[in-house]
């Protein structure tokens, strides 16, 4: 007789057979997808997301080493994200030299080992360096160097996901379109997830390397810091491997194609743009970029009030300029659709933080070490990752609109325990759990639910891209695209740094005979975690309430 089912068992077996159809066509299939051509752009990612390894061991150099302050900090990051507006003119001459993009890559890789090796030879020798120039300054030229270098590779890994993708099938049919849309949308989703993957590495090693660093003396931790820095000389060591791994493949290639009988002229076909693919020289583009970098540099060197405002403006209306010239050949409804959702990731992206402050008053107060925030790190770029599968679905069927006014209400309701950790809040339920919600507890919860939202939302823009740019420009148009949104970036430095100047917030610093030159002052943190939540919320709802008015109005 057969056996009759146990109807305890039947809900758990619906669950596990969910469970396992959800885990094959969100992350089966996405492995199932990935191909060898897909490995070089993957590369450079993950170098770029390995290259957070230092962060930590920077925020406590700069604390323990240099006396800069929170405002001169969200200065340097303002310029630190500039560089990143090279990519209009760089990803244009990508295009236009498509087979010889590479050199970028080396480029790169050279200003990022500079930049290393200097914070490595501060760490080392900080008397020498000092001699040589100021400690300082030694700090903002490393700080410099490494955003120039992360930028060339980053255009040529975006260049790179377009020549991944087989136009042709292995008997050198032509794929369908619909199945090149997939691999382009396969191949953006791979690309985060090697950037999510590289932090996930550095968020091990650092808790790894950050054992017990509470407990050395300035020495040891010395010490420790320049190990990391010696660890993150792999990062452009895992490019380069990268674009010699996409050389090997492509020689690979050529041999088979050459065995079959095919001359040069079919291979290039085949493999990638042919002659006839190659766009034209736009003048607007590479003029406008090159104008844009020199205005640039000339304001960052001018002593006038407010540069730092007048850059940004600058900077904005050149590139709007450029987006609006390249966009042209577009037609009315996919411009509209681009602009619409440039607009509201611009203004997503553009909300402040409150800078270096609230690192402090976690150090200082809240007694959160270097290993307690690398377990952090640990955990958001996790979650991050995880989260990256788990809305998948959501980023396909739903509009941007829909999307960042989702994060934006869900991040405001988590930024919630951040202010309450700063009255107090951890020490009620330390004292009514018996010391088990405590601040790294609460602090932790929050990382755990924050941390997968804020990668989701460039997913939906790169898709666009890769998927309806116009093919012989596609590089230009991540480039383009790319230094708008990362201009959003500069602006919420720019933010950060006008809240910092109303929001006085001050660690302790010390002279060399160990006398308190400033004292700690915290007490401003309270009114600048409120009004960065504020913000935080109404730009991205507002610059939706525009974007569907003026751009994604049917």
């Amino acid at each position: 007789m057969p056996r009759k089912q146990n109807p305890v068992n039947a809900p758990i077996k619906q669950i596990m057979q969910c469970w396992r159809s959800w885990l094959d066509h969100n992350v089966y299939d996405l492995a199932r997808q990935l191909r060898w051509s897909y490995l070089p752009p993957l590369m450079i990612y993950f170098a770029a997301g390995v290259s957070g390894v230092t962060a930590i061991v920077s925020t406590f150099f700069v604390k323990e080493y240099l006396g800069l302050s929170a405002e001169f900090l969200a200065t340097l990051s303002f310029w630190v994200m500039l560089p990143w507006t090279l990519k209009m003119p760089l990803g244009h001459l990508v295009d236009l030299l498509w087979r010889y993009k590479s050199v970028l890559v080396y480029v790169g890789a050279a200003l990022i080992a500079a930049s290393l090796l200097i914070m490595a030879n501060l760490l080392a020798d900080l008397d020498y360096m000092a001699q040589l120039m100021p400690a300082e300054q030694w700090f903002v030229l490393a700080s410099l160097l490494a955003p120039i270098g992360y930028v060339m590779q980053d255009i040529v890994a975006d260049a790179m996901t377009v020549e991944a993708i087989a136009r042709f099938d292995g008997h050198e049919n032509p794929i369908p379109p619909p199945q090149i849309l997939l691999a382009h949308t396969t191949m953006q989703s791979l690309g985060r997830v090697a950037i999510i993957s590289g932090t996930l590495i550095d968020a091990l090693a650092n808790v790894y390397l950050f054992n017990g660093v509470e407990a050395m003396d300035t020495a040891a931790k010395a010490d420790v810091y320049l190990s990391i820095y010696h660890w993150a000389l792999w990062i452009p060591i895992i490019s380069i491997f990268g674009v010699l791994l996409a050389s090997w493949l492509r020689s690979q290639e050529e041999w088979r194609l050459a065995a079959l009988g095919y001359e040069f002229e079919d291979m290039e076909r085949l493999l990638g743009r042919s002659m006839t693919e190659l766009p034209e020289i736009n003048w607007w583009l590479l003029g406008g970029g090159l104008g844009f970098t020199l205005f640039s540099v000339v304001m960052g060197l001018a002593d006038l009030p407010y540069n730092e405002v007048i850059v940004f403006v600058g900077s904005l209306t050149i590139v709007l300029f450029l987006m609006w010239h390249l966009t042209k050949e577009l037609a009315v409804p996919e411009r509209k659709q681009l602009f619409g959702t440039a607009l509201v990731i611009f203004a997503f992206r553009a909300v402040p933080t409150t800078g270096a402050g609230e690192t402090w008053w976690m150090i200082d107060v809240l007694r959160f070490d270097q290993q307690f925030l690398s377990q952090l790190s640990l955990t958001a770029s996790a979650l991050t990752l995880l989260g990256i599968f788990l809305f998948r679905r959501f980023m396909a069927e739903r509009p941007i609109t829909y999307i960042i006014a989702t994060l934006t209400v869900a991040l405001t309701v988590l930024y919630l325990p951040n202010i309450a950790l700063f009255y107090g809040l951890h020490e009620w339920t330390q004292a009514h759990t018996g010391g088990v919600v405590d601040a790294r507890f609460i602090a932790l919860v929050d990382t755990a639910m924050e941390s997968p939202l804020g990668q989701v939302a460039m997913i939906p823009m790169l898709a666009w891209i890769a998927n309806s740019a116009p093919a012989r420009l596609k590089a230009t148009y991540f480039a383009v695209m790319a230094a708008f949104v990362n201009l959003a970036l500069s602006l919420s430095q720019l933010l950060t740094k006008m809240l910092n100047q109303w929001f006085v917030i001050t660690r302790e610093v010390k002279d060399a005979t160990g006398a308190v030159t400033v004292p700690a002052d915290y007490s401003d943190l309270g009114g600048l975690l409120f009004c960065v939540m504020l913000l935080g919320l109404a730009l991205p709802l507002l610059a939706i309430l525009v974007s569907k008015r003026a751009f994604l109005s049917k």
